[in-house]
């Protein structure tokens, strides 16, 4: 296992235990040490969604849904979501992704055991309460918004890129 760093090593297992299986990795990708600042990266200059979600949070369904309906009128509205959920829930979570027409988006899930240092890749701030959101603008500006995003000021903020 030399070059690998060890903190990669969870999100590495699961990638391969998910090709043995014939599940598509694509699907639902291991959000480890590192990927915040991949997905930061990837969408650097873009105005984009970060949705943080998961399976047992009912206000979390609400904003998929809603979200879902808008990417489905905006379809050029990047949204990025990540479970705080498990691996272990792959197919509950991908289930509820096309439930909401949220399947097609950049989907993350939690794949590693110390969710807190995860969390604090995000956001340090950030204290683990869901919904939780970030409108992260062209600009990088970024507004942190903890509870359920409401559509009214989404769009704006989407008029505002």
């Amino acid at each position: 296992m030399t070059g690998i760093p060890r903190r990669r090593l969870p999100g590495l297992l699961w990638v391969a235990l998910l090709a043995v299986s014939g599940v598509h990795a694509a699907d639902l990708k291991p959000f480890v040490t590192g990927s915040a600042d991949e997905i930061r990266h990837t969408h650097a200059g873009q105005a984009y969604v970060l949705a943080l979600w998961s399976l047992g949070c009912p206000p979390c369904h609400e904003e998929l849904a809603m979200l879902g309906a808008l990417r489905h009128d905006q379809p050029d509205l990047r949204v990025v979501l990540i479970s705080t959920d498990t691996p272990d829930d792959h197919a509950a979570l991908l289930a509820t992704l096309r439930r909401h027409g949220l399947d097609t988006a950049e989907n993350w899930v939690f794949a590693d055991a110390f969710t807190e240092r995860l969390r604090f890749e995000i956001d340090r701030r950030w204290q683990g309460e869901l919904p939780r959101s970030y409108l992260i603008g062209r600009g990088g500006t970024v507004q942190a918004i903890s509870g359920r995003l409401k559509r009214a000021a989404l769009k704006r903020w989407i008029a505002g890129q």
